[in-house]
């Protein structure tokens, strides 16, 4: 790739604004499909239908075998059956889709402690104010000013899950290290079968009179399991994979920063849900950390790998720039 960024062409623009459309109302039909399906077998069906049939036409990764079962059990099982279990029990969508953006942070914290990466002074300013916005959060559900929506469990579970996806990003950070040559797609098809396979072992853990009700579910709810698999995960990772091999990672990461403004205000819109004051400020200050550490990162050298909502899909390949 030049050194000198390349001229966005209007066709690629809109299509990183239809992959932040895409990934931001992400949220919506999750929590329609919980609505029907448990948090098991909607993650059975997620990754079911995003490894079949593609396993058979991707070639698996060339990668240690421990490192796609680390993989799929941290980004696939670890993040999504926390995220939708805050869904099912305690989390609006809206607020889901900021507050998963503390990967981020999260990332930069395990980095530090697993790796001895040093902690620039960007990322700890953003820490700083990410931190003040999750006390806006922990105060609205501990005090009279939240939701029946949002409780402390539900946000609990969906700041675990977000660490998943931190973990899954330094499970990344390792296979590079390796030097394996490896497709972001590949790597999504097989984990996603790793996590499809570990949903289905735990589906027979959900209590007896939920264990068979994906089979009553609405065409609603398995349209909203196809947009989390084919588009969600196939459209918007495929596109965004593509842009960044066009593209340097800094002039694509930046759009990332769309996808929790995107969340927010689908669930408002779409699921009627309901954002007090101190949600709002939270969210303001969580967004703010992420614009400061985006735009901050676009001083860092070609080789530093920029936050994205790709997870480590993006990551993988804006270290190749």
């Amino acid at each position: 790739m030049s050194s000198q960024p390349a001229t966005m062409t209007t066709k690629d623009f809109l299509a990183l604004l239809a992959v932040v459309s895409i990934w931001g109302f992400n949220f919506v039909p999750s929590e329609i499909a919980l609505r029907e399906f448990t948090p098991n077998q909607l993650g059975a069906a997620r990754f079911l239908l995003v490894a079949f049939p593609a396993v058979f036409f991707i070639a698996r990764p060339q990668i240690p075998t421990k490192w796609l079962v680390w993989y799929g059990a941290t980004q696939g099982v670890g993040q999504f059956s926390l995220l939708f279990v805050a869904l099912k029990f305690g989390m609006t969508a809206s607020l889901a889709s900021v507050l998963m953006q503390c990967q981020i942070f999260f990332t930069a914290i395990i980095g530090f402690v697993l790796l001895k990466e040093t902690l620039s002074k960007a990322l700890m300013i953003g820490m700083g104010m990410a931190a003040l916005g999750l006390i806006c959060f922990a105060i609205s559900v501990l005090g009279a000013t939240g939701t029946q929506d949002v409780t402390v469990v539900g946000l609990l579970l969906t700041l675990a899950a977000s660490s998943m996806w931190a973990a899954s990003n330094i499970v990344v950070r390792q296979v590079q290290v390796t030097g394996a040559s490896y497709s972001p797609l590949s790597l999504l098809a097989w984990s996603s079968l790793v996590s499809a396979v570990v949903f289905m072992v735990l589906i027979p853990f959900d209590a007896p009179e939920t264990r068979w009700q994906w089979l009553q579910a609405s065409p609603l709810a398995w349209l909203s399991v196809l947009y989390l698999a084919l588009f969600s995960t196939g459209v918007a990772y495929g596109l965004w994979t593509l842009l960044l091999t066009k593209y340097q990672a800094s002039q694509v990461a930046p759009f990332s920063l769309g996808v929790p403004v995107v969340g927010l205000v689908s669930g408002i819109v779409f699921l009627g849900e309901q954002v007090t004051w101190l949600q709002w400020l939270g969210s303001c200050l969580l967004m703010s950390a992420l614009v400061f550490v985006v735009f901050n990162g676009k001083k860092r050298t070609k080789k530093t790998v920029l936050p994205s909502p790709a997870t480590t899909i993006a990551e993988a390949t804006a270290s190749q720039d």
